[in-house]
This record gives structure tokens, C-alpha cells and sequence, in this order.
């Protein structure tokens, strides 16, 4: 009978947590965020040719990521955001390459399907010590939409929604450890 219970015991021991967890990376003190606008950092003088034909601009996009990125805090609030002066860490981001390409054609060689892929610098910073805690380099969000058929979707629908991918994944970065 003890030998049973030792099985049981084990199995209920091993099964009882699957190992997946998320848990703050920030220390306790660290509570609000202030996110610093977005700087276009895109390279206007990089040339544009059929070798890398997929590099373009959509104006007012480093804007666009900042609200989406607020907007995203506000609603998942694991951190409060606040004004520079107040907030215990500050995001720095800097909007680097903005790229759309085909990924699908029809039979006709029209594009079907797109991907729309932003890449921004990030820093986050301690606020009242001014201390660089991470800084990232190429972090993207994206997604692919389509032009033709019954789930089309429009361009700016598509950058909005790669923005909020970005933005998405932006949060996660600065509040979860995997």
C-alpha cells in the first residue's frame, strides 16, 4: 500500500506543474512606465533598387507606434503609464525599417497577399537612476494581409495591425520572463 501511495504521491508531484510560467521581470519598485515619442530613424538616402525593392515609409508611422504602444500599457495595465517626471522606467524607441513585400501571387502574377514588417531600436531605462536595463536592436512586429478576395484588407489596416503586433510584443518584452 505505501508502495501505491509513493506512485500517486509522485505522479500528483510531477504532473502538478507543467513548467510553463510567467513572471515579472522587473523589480518591485518598478511600477510605471513613460513612453518617450517615437524618432524616425529611418535612412532616406538608402537606395531603393530591384536587389531590395521591399524598403519603404509610411509617414507618421513612429507616431502611430507610440500611441499603439500606450495604448497597449493602458489596457494590459501591468505597469501605469505616467509622465516622464513620475514614471519609474522610461521607453526609448527609435523606428528603423519599415518593409512591405508580396509573399502570394495568382495566376496572373497580381499580388495576392502581403507582409508588412516594422523594425524599431528599443532602451528601457530605470527613470530615477537613469540606468540602461535592456536595449534591443531589429525588434519587429508584423503581418500579412491580403489584397484580393473575400478577407481583404486595406494597407493601413495593415500597418495598424503590424503596429499593434509590435506593440504587443514591446509589452511582453519589458513585463514577462519566458
Amino acid at each position: 500500500m505505501k508502495y501505491i501511495l509513493s506512485i500517486v504521491f509522485a505522479c500528483l508531484v510531477l504532473t502538478g506543474g507543467c513548467g510553463y510560467t510567467t513572471r515579472a521581470i522587473l523589480p518591485e519598485n518598478q511600477k510605471s512606465i513613460h513612453v518617450d515619442n517615437f524618432v524616425n530613424g529611418i535612412d532616406f538616402n538608402k537606395e531603393i533598387s530591384n536587389r531590395r525593392p521591399e524598403y519603404s515609409y509610411w509617414p507618421g508611422l513612429e507616431t502611430n507606434i507610440t500611441k499603439t504602444v500606450i495604448d497597449n500599457f493602458l489596457l494590459d495595465k501591468s505597469l501605469m503609464v505616467k509622465s516622464e517626471t513620475e514614471a519609474d522606467l522610461l521607453l526609448k524607441g527609435t523606428l528603423k525599417e519599415f518593409r512591405q513585400f508580396p509573399l502570394s501571387y495568382d495566376n496572373n502574377d497580381n499580388v495576392e497577399e502581403l507582409r508588412v514588417e516594422i523594425y524599431v531600436d528599443l532602451e528601457l531605462y530605470d527613470n530615477h537612476t537613469n540606468q540602461l536595463l535592456w536595449k534591443e536592436s531589429g525588434f519587429m512586429g508584423q503581418t500579412d494581409y491580403t489584397v484580393n478576395g473575400p478577407k481583404t484588407e486595406s494597407e493601413s489596416e495593415a500597418v495598424n495591425a503590424a503596429a499593434k503586433d509590435l506593440s504587443q510584443r514591446i509589452l511582453e518584452r519589458i513585463v514577462e520572463s519566458w
